[in-house]
């Protein structure tokens, strides 16, 4: 993994002037999640020389899947602005020895929120490069004890169809559910996303708390949780059950296994003109595909 520490970076190559100006926001905002102290922010690459040059933020905000709001691209940034935050709480259940309910702020506490430049890619071939702010999973999980029993970790998107008016729909099966193998949750990698360009997480991005595996396709970074558990086995996830011959459980990033109605050996990043080569697991092929050995990632898509 290479880390490029702020003193190594313009900030002009990170985030708008506009933004990184405000610094007191970004200050705020790490407060109010709990945090005790807070170090520079980490600034998180791979090791393949790609260029991680961050998506515009006006593009990053109005450019999203979150069918919770609507099924076009543009729906959430104009349909969740109902959606209340505060308070937040998640639920803990399962195999665990610390089960319960927690405001979200207990929940973090006393975790120091991290800034780190991912790509985030979607099925639909496309691609954004985001400064999130957030904490890693693995910080979080062990806190709640998993037992041995705790092989996988599910997720659930909150159910209020007053707030979430795509919920009234019969698209997916609500609420939305995603998980990870344990040892996938507690990589380095994994996020529990709180905000991105220094800003509280906007509600169309997956407010107040959402998953971010860069190495898998978008659809499995689960927005808005409300409830973390864990079981013994996988996790009966939205897409793959509504459709598993098109979207597997792994959800790893695969340029070899194409969609069945389109290629995934191309994405074109929102912003760019031209399309560039999908690259294994996202990119980050050196950090995870260690946790993949010996298993056929085109039958486990």
């Amino acid at each position: 993994m290479l880390i490029q520490k702020p003193a190594d970076i313009r900030p002009s190559e990170i985030t708008p002037p506009e933004l990184y100006a405000r610094r007191r926001e970004f200050l705020k905002t790490a407060a109010v999640l709990g945090a005790a102290a807070l170090v520079l922010p980490s600034l998180t690459q791979t090791a393949t020389g790609d260029d991680l040059k961050p998506t515009p933020y006006k593009d990053v905000t109005t450019y999203n899947n979150f069918y919770e709001f609507g099924s076009g691209k543009t729906d959430p940034a104009e349909n969740a602005g109902r959606l209340k935050t505060k308070p937040w709480t998640v639920t803990v259940e399962g195999h665990c020895e610390k089960p319960g309910q927690y405001v979200l702020e207990d929940f973090l506490a006393p975790h120091v929120a991290e800034e780190r430049i991912y790509r985030l890619r979607c099925v639909e071939a496309w691609s954004m490069v985001i400064p999130w702010l957030g904490i890693p999973l693995a910080h979080v999980l062990p806190r709640f004890q998993p037992t041995a029993s705790a092989r996988y970790v599910e997720f659930t998107t909150l159910f209020d169809p007053e707030q979430m008016p795509g919920q009234k729909t019969r698209l997916l099966p609500w609420p939305y559910v995603e998980g990870l193998r344990m040892d996938e949750a507690m990589h380095s990698l994994t996020l529990l996303a709180t905000g991105l360009y220094g800003k509280e997480l906007p509600n169309q991005n997956g407010a107040p708390l959402r998953l971010v595996a860069p190495w898998k396709y978008g659809f499995k970074s689960i927005k808005s949780i409300v409830k973390i558990r864990f079981t013994e086995q996988p996790p009966v996830t939205t897409w793959n059950r509504e459709a598993p011959g098109e979207y597997g459980f792994y959800a790893n990033v695969n340029p070899d296994v194409d969609h069945p109605r389109w290629s995934q050996k191309k994405e074109r990043r929102i912003g760019e003109l031209f399309r560039r080569d999908t690259l294994p697991f996202n990119g980050y092929a050196e950090q995870v595909a260690g946790l993949y050995a010996g298993m056929d990632l085109r039958k486990n898509f």
